[in-house]
């Protein structure tokens, strides 16, 4: 099904790991005038280079690239804060002749940007300590009895026995007072409309090959030893949200000594291949996305079409 026509500037090229959608937008991005924000969500930390494919400073200094190296990896980052982000990027982009072009593989932030998504109010560690001492006390069915009375649509849409989601809608209303639903309700105010393009390889096989070299091509180029570094971070851990990125979780466990390399190796592979279907998976339910063959020798001229048309248009 075709994309819904969204406002001039502003195109996403996505699709699942490995697929060289990243090459492809490079290639657009020397032809025309072209900037790229990155909807990668572990691109946006310092110091996680190999295992992100991340493009180097050359390329980067070629093609003016946003939300790369934004964020230290001891920080969080979240789809409401890309959508914000993404947002005003493609602004300012648009403000100065060019197109943005949106290229990743975060599911959850294209829906984000297409959707709009509540500003929710960040953790509080007091508040969960307490919804949690209450839990303990009276059981999670009891704190979605509550959470019932605070807020009747997200009980219905929460399982009594969900704790992670119980706890953050109370969390939520006690912080601000106001029902998550009702917040959840406003964010859809902030959504965006634009073309989407995704690259669906029509080869699993060769597809999972190709993620199978990628990994000993990041391996050869010192991935190891990038994340030796970020084990020193005296405040990083492996349950950072950072180091839960495929490839990074995987090594930190070998270096912790709980596997052998080579089970580390194959099963950061595995977990790769499986972000790989998770991500087919979504795009295949994703109709407001155009797909496109991975594979097909005339992709690449369809996306100059696409483009062209684009910056005609803005």
């Amino acid at each position: 099904m075709a994309s819904e026509r969204g406002e001039p500037g502003c195109i996403a090229i996505t699709g699942p790991t490995a697929c060289g959608k990243t090459d492809l937008a490079l290639i657009l991005a020397r032809e025309f005038p072209i900037e790229i924000i990155s909807m990668d969500s572990a691109m946006v930390y310092r110091g996680m280079d190999i295992g992100t494919a991340k493009p180097d400073a050359a390329t980067r200094a070629e093609v003016r690239h946003h939300l790369i190296d934004i964020l230290d990896p001891e920080e969080s980052y979240s789809a409401g804060r890309f959508a914000a982000e993404a947002r005003r990027l493609v602004g300012e982009i648009r403000s100065r002749g060019k197109l943005a072009l949106i290229v990743g593989g975060t599911m959850l932030y294209l829906k984000a940007m297409r959707e709009g998504i509540a500003e929710l109010p960040e953790r509080d560690s007091a508040i969960r300590a307490e919804i949690d001492a209450r839990a303990e006390a009276l059981g999670w069915p009891a704190l979605h009895a509550e959470l019932e009375a605070l807020d009747p649509e997200a009980a219905r849409r929460i399982e009594p026995g969900d704790r992670q989601r119980i706890q953050r809608a109370l969390e939520v209303h006690a912080i601000t007072g106001r029902p998550l639903t009702e917040l959840q309700r406003e964010g859809t105010a902030r959504a965006t409309v634009f073309d989407s393009l995704a690259l669906i390889p029509a080869n699993r096989e060769a597809l999972a090959q190709r993620i199978e070299r990628r990994f000993d091509h990041m391996v050869r180029q010192g991935l190891v030893e990038e994340v030796r570094a970020l084990r020193a971070r005296t405040a990083l851990s492996a349950d950072s949200s950072s180091m839960r990125a495929v490839g990074y979780r995987q090594v930190w466990a070998f270096l912790d000594g709980r596997w052998g390399w080579a089970e580390a190796a194959e099963r950061a592979v595995i977990a790769t291949r499986q972000l790989a279907k998770r991500q087919l998976t979504w795009l295949r339910s994703d109709s407001r996305s155009d797909r496109l063959d991975a594979e097909d020798p005339g992709v690449l001229e369809l996306l100059r079409r696409r483009v062209g048309r684009a910056l005609d248009n803005s």
